[in-house]
């Protein structure tokens, strides 16, 4: 076994979706937590439509694909926060309009331009072979300014998430902040949409946060315990795609699926104990 994993790690192409992966996979859970206690967590899948349409596009086009797709998605992020915003349209229906739309227009460019390519495909469903030496020294480098960033503003993203009427009254910026979540939010996508695809990137969002909330309580045990199931998780379905020639993507959510019932399981003891006891 030890051989087969030198073996895997032997391969230039599987330690780069390692480091990168496990980077995305930490920026995700750790902004995917206040994304669900917002009640907001579908705006990984809805941005990962946006960004399908922008990768649709750039192709057409015979563009970067990742340099176009982050400004649009970002860009599309802070359009959602307004959008969210007005009294007609407000939180899932908005995000819902926006990733139809998205999805709808990225379909339409691809059927009049390229077809559907392998390197489209790549992007819908996720493939550690798609990452050139250029997209993970990128991929590297907004990772980790996703993750000072979001060390930087912590607290303030604490309070944002939680209270947002009681951090207006401490004079925060609650809009500002509000919308550097949301783009940080649309850089970690667009990243993960190279590993993961974009059908399936919100998962790196949301399973990791709600894992951890069977088991923890305050936000910081919920933060740091995501971070750890989803890099463990993202390891251990890369693995899995590696020695199984499963499709990297899937393997990636199985794993976050067998952990999150397992952290179910767990919580389930736990309340029956005491019930025991009486």
């Amino acid at each position: 076994m030890i051989q087969e994993i030198a073996l895997m790690l032997s391969f230039p192409f599987m330690v780069r979706a390692f480091i990168v992966g496990s980077l995305v996979a930490l920026c995700a859970s750790l902004l995917g937590v206040s994304l669900v206690l917002k009640r907001y967590a579908m705006i990984g899948d809805g941005l990962s439509h946006v960004g399908f349409a922008a990768l649709a596009f750039a192709t057409a086009l015979d563009l970067d694909p990742i340099r176009v797709s982050i400004p649009v998605t970002v860009l599309v992020a802070f359009l959602l926060l307004r959008i969210n915003e007005s009294a007609a349209i407000r939180g899932d229906s908005a995000v819902a309009m926006i990733s139809v739309g998205s999805l709808a227009a990225g379909v339409l460019i691809i059927s009049v331009s390229t077809g559907m390519t392998t390197d489209v495909c790549n992007y819908m469903f996720g493939t550690i072979l798609a990452m050139s030496k250029s997209d993970v020294t990128l991929s590297i480098a907004l990772s980790v300014i996703v993750l000072i960033l979001y060390f930087i503003f912590y607290n303030r993203i604490f309070l944002i998430t939680f209270d947002e009427a009681f951090a207006r009254t401490t004079g925060i910026r609650v809009d500002f902040y509000n919308m550097l979540l949301a783009g940080l939010t649309a850089i970690t996508v667009v990243l993960g949409m190279r590993m993961i695809g974009a059908l399936l990137i919100s998962s790196q969002l949301i399973l990791p946060a709600l894992t951890a909330m069977r088991l923890f309580k305050s936000f910081r045990a919920v933060i740091v315990c995501a971070a750890i199931v989803s890099i463990v998780s993202f390891i251990a379905g890369l693995s899995l795609s590696y020695f199984a020639a499963t499709p990297a993507g899937a393997s990636v959510v199985t794993a976050q699926l067998f952990f999150f019932l397992t952290f179910s399981l767990i919580r389930k003891i736990r309340q029956a104990e005491p019930a025991r006891g009486r």
